[in-house]
């Protein structure tokens, strides 16, 4: 059974970083751009952090914008010899 007062925070969590995270904002946009809803992104973005979070605690990390969300590389077309 899912615990409704995490996954609440979570959800308020992710939605407060939407305006405060360029990265998180980027990765929200991604998501609804792939055809997500709201609030599919909204807990995708929500995974997300919460992974970024686990990882700082296991590594004892600081949190850094820009390693959590790092932009997405753009795709290299082979050349032809």
């Amino acid at each position: 059974m899912k615990k409704q007062r995490l996954a609440h925070a979570s959800h308020l969590w992710a939605f407060s970083a939407l305006t405060a995270s360029p990265g998180a904002h980027a990765h929200y946009q991604r998501r609804r751009t792939t055809g997500d809803s709201h609030t599919a992104a909204l807990r995708h973005l929500s995974n997300r952090l919460l992974g970024c979070f686990h990882h700082c605690l296991q590594t004892r990390q600081l949190y850094r914008e820009t390693t959590a969300f790092t932009p997405p590389q753009p795709q290299q077309l082979p050349t032809a010899a």
